[in-house]
């Protein structure tokens, strides 16, 4: 996620093209919250109610966020090469307050259009900018402490499903908070509430996860023994996956369903908790991203290039892809008949519960913001690489 990679992304391009990808995977999950007919009012992972096309929807993108936010410790270790360590713990500090600043001002107003952040929402970027401030401090420690406390937090805060902690004390709150948030919803006064979305520990681990793999970008690593580490802990971290999908006791805060029926079964094994990441939902999304990465090094040709500009400018298109989508929303709200007085919808404005269309239309729209939004992100690359402003390294 962070700009001071672009110097060694030009070099090794699977880090851009992943990130570019799974941006554009992104875009896809919000396209369907704005647009589905079924998004305010069912679950598309229910294996009992889905469809198998409305379960892939919104399964791929699982892959996004995590890939995310392991790309933005493994940048910030990339980043912090270049830099003394205490140059490198106070960018990550100050981006890290910056990033919870723009998630509550910019990126709120950017989903819910409501000028009047009557419902704040706290998602991947809030998550981003707190794992950065905790980076910022344990990375001045030593890369060997970043890498042992994610392997911690990824492999063993599925404990508090086991041994749940108080929710009826403020100290128990903070511990929801930090560990098992799931549309936890903190009101601040009669008519405005806080939903925190993205327990900020468990993707904490995700990005000090990152952060350790970046050791295998670093000036002089041999870029076949970088490879070989790449799928050999891609392909351990699938096993994890598997094998504790299957023993179905630990690492996911919902035991797998069995159905009587093989389709259905299919679904459930791979319908994991994203809220908070579980170890399972983890593994089952990071191993494949290693894998892409082991397999597409220097891979390039006219679709890598296309994926590489979204992935140049990711935090860019990131705000972007929300103004654009809920700027097309509210056209087709009222091209649809509705009027002013449906504005006010908690919690997008603009999007009423019966409203929407079905998969076709939005796979189209999806297609269309994203193509929309490729010749701003390669202005905005070029601008970034021909500019120094201090301003560019936080956007």
């Amino acid at each position: 996620m962070n700009a001071d990679h672009m110097t060694l992304s030009k070099r090794i391009l699977s880090i851009d093209i992943l990130r570019g990808l799974v941006m554009i995977i992104m875009a896809l999950d919000h396209t369907r919250d704005f647009f589905h007919i079924g998004a305010m009012t069912g679950d598309p992972l229910n294996p009992e109610t889905t469809t198998g096309m409305l379960f892939f929807t919104r399964w791929i993108t699982h892959f996004c966020a995590p890939t995310f936010v392991f790309l933005s410790g493994l940048s910030a270790y990339l980043s912090a090469q270049n830099k003394t360590p205490a140059q490198a713990s106070s960018f990550l500090l100050k981006r890290g307050l910056w990033l919870i600043v723009i998630e509550i001002a910019l990126i709120t107003l950017g989903l819910t259009f409501n000028p009047f952040y009557n419902f704040i929402i706290l998602q991947v970027i809030w998550a981003i900018g707190f794992s950065m401030i905790f980076l910022a401090l344990f990375s001045r420690i030593s890369y060997k402490t970043v890498l042992i406390i994610g392997l911690i937090l990824v492999f063993g805060h599925n404990l508090f499903d086991l041994f749940p902690a108080p929710t009826d004390t403020n100290g128990g709150m903070i511990l929801k908070i930090f560990f098992t948030a799931s549309g936890t919803i903190l009101p601040v006064s009669s008519t405005h509430l806080v939903g925190v979305f993205y327990a900020i520990l468990p993707w904490t681990g995700v990005m000090f996860v990152g952060y350790g793999v970046g050791a295998c970008y670093k000036k002089g690593y041999a870029a076949e023994r970088r490879k070989r580490n790449l799928l050999i802990v891609g392909l351990l971290t699938i096993f994890v996956f598997i094998s504790l999908r299957l023993i179905n006791i630990y690492g996911d805060p919902a035991p797998r369903k069995e159905y009587h029926d093989f389709f259905k079964n299919l679904l459930a094994f791979f319908n994991v908790s994203k809220y908070p990441p579980s170890l399972q939902y983890t593994a089952m999304t990071l191993g494949p991203a290693m894998l892409f990465l082991a397999f597409t090094e220097n891979l390039n040709n006219w679709f890598t290039r296309i994926t590489a500009v979204y992935g140049a400018v990711p935090f860019f298109y990131y705000v972007l892809h929300f103004y654009l989508l809920h700027t097309l929303l509210v056209i087709v709200f009222f091209a649809t008949g509705y009027t002013g007085k449906d504005i006010v919808q908690i919690p997008f404005w603009f999007r009423p519960a019966t409203f929407g269309f079905g998969l076709p239309i939005v796979y189209s729209i999806w297609f269309c913001a994203v193509a929309a939004l490729y010749l701003p992100c390669r202005w905005f690359k070029r601008y970034k690489e021909n500019h120094k402003q201090w301003w560019l390294r936080y956007v």
